[in-house]
């Protein structure tokens, strides 16, 4: 006798099987008990009816508590009822542990609690979903770059420069030295481009800000392409590329995923339709202004603005060209103006906010010095980085995407939280 897994259902119907599983729920009448089974692969249901089994094994399905695990041997069947299609028809059933007590029962819970109890509520449903979804836009983003030719890097998690801004970082020390956690590997990935031209990275950072909203993470996953001789235009085009590649992916191989968050496919289709609509900072203010949003020019957006902003679009957006005074001291000047910069945040449809960042980098060595000093950093500490303009620079552009904002947004979840698997110590302190 097989022992399968429940995603392979498909594969064994009419065939009696073995398989390993959690009791995520059960419902049962006088004659015929429903249990609602999980084996980590898929969800689905068990049917055991009194008439066709011993009578211990069906006293036995009846009294099974949620979370026990078991071990239960049946036939596959078609279930035309069910979205996963397929259930098992029990004729055994050996139990493994019994839970007791387990706290996070079918009800509805709040997600403080449920944040609290993250270790358990990733065995729901839903959750289980999201992970899947989650998985899926990684292994779609090595597929992407490893096609267009980009090469992975890792850069260090610990560094001794800031990449953003100082006070978001959080400190610590290298033996006798400062060091910070890593806001953003980009000036590290800046380097590995001018050994290998394209590049990417796939890691934690981490940004010190007390927040509360729902958009916003202590400790989050991003991906970070740095390109050699690309512009910014050309830029653009490849981070419209790739997010609509992941969601392509999504849509072909995580079809069971989205119906369980009950997301709309037909809209999620609507985001792979390129090109995205580009607008300038310049007139996203003036929008914003004449509905009465008291917005001044180079002010940064808040989530209002963004999301008035994305709901006249169908699709994402490019927020282009920012004030210079609010962005990082190694974006490029725009050719034609000195007050703003060559950059674009790539804003998510139905209020999910900021996904991309990114611009042309800096690649002239006085004018990269000058903003170093400007900025009120170290020049000592960033001699490597200005390495990269002594020695052969080129026009090189880069962004990064959030993972669990992209995630969040995919997967159409309320809160990022539910975005990542497990609630890193910080989030914790600030949730």
């Amino acid at each position: 006798m097989k022992k399968i897994q429940i995603i392979d259902s498909k594969k064994h119907v009419g065939e009696r099987v073995t398989i390993g599983a959690w009791i995520a729920n059960k419902r049962s009448s006088g004659k015929i008990a429903f249990l609602s089974l999980r084996d980590g692969s898929a969800f689905f249901q068990g049917v055991v009816v009194k008439s066709e089994v011993d009578e211990k094994v069906f006293d036995q399905a009846k009294s099974l508590n949620q979370e026990s695990s078991v071990w239960v041997v049946g036939t596959i069947q078609e279930d035309s009822r069910s979205k996963f299609g397929y259930e098992i028809h029990i004729e055994d059933i050996e139990l493994i542990s019994e839970a007791i007590d387990y706290p996070i029962t079918p009800k509805e819970h709040g997600t403080e609690f449920l944040m609290d109890n993250r270790h358990l509520w990733l065995r729901s449903s839903k959750q289980h979903a999201i992970m899947q979804i989650r998985n899926e836009i990684i292994r779609a983003t090595y597929e992407f770059y490893n096609n267009k030719g980009f090469v992975k890097i890792d850069p260090p998690i610990l560094t001794g420069n800031a990449a953003e801004n100082t006070t978001e970082l959080f400190q610590t020390r290298y033996f006798d030295r400062d060091a910070f956690l890593s806001q953003s590997g980009q000036l590290y990935m800046e380097a590995a481009a001018s050994a290998l031209g394209r590049v990417f990275s796939f890691g934690p950072t981490f940004r010190a800000e007390k927040s509360k909203t729902r958009r916003h993470l202590i400790e989050f996953w991003m991906m970070e392409p740095e390109m050699a001789f690309m512009n910014h235009d050309e830029s653009l085009e490849i981070q419209e590329q790739y997010v609509a590649y992941l969601v392509e992916s999504v849509l072909k191989n995580c079809d069971h995923a989205l119906d369980i968050l009950e997301r709309d496919k037909e809209l999620l289709k609507k985001y792979t339709e390129l090109p995205y609509p580009r607008i300038s900072y310049d007139e996203a203010v003036e929008m914003l202004q004449k509905n009465d949003f008291d917005v001044t020019w180079g002010e940064d957006f808040g989530s209002p603005e963004e999301t008035f902003i994305a709901k006249h679009y169908d699709k994402p957006v490019f927020i282009v060209n920012y004030p210079k005074a609010i962005k990082p001291f190694y974006m490029k000047k725009h050719p034609e103006r000195e007050d703003v910069v060559l950059c674009a945040d790539m804003i998510a449809p139905e209020g999910y906010g900021e996904i991309i960042g990114g611009s042309e980098r800096e690649d002239d060595y006085e004018t990269l010095r000058k903003e170093i000093i400007d900025f009120g950093l170290n020049v000592d500490d960033y001699e490597w980085y200005l390495d990269l303009r002594r020695y052969g620079s080129v026009p090189h552009s880069g962004f990064g995407l959030g993972l669990e904002r992209m995630v969040t947004w995919i997967s159409g979840t309320e809160h990022i939280r539910e975005a990542i698997p497990f609630p890193r110590l910080l989030n914790r302190i600030y949730p």
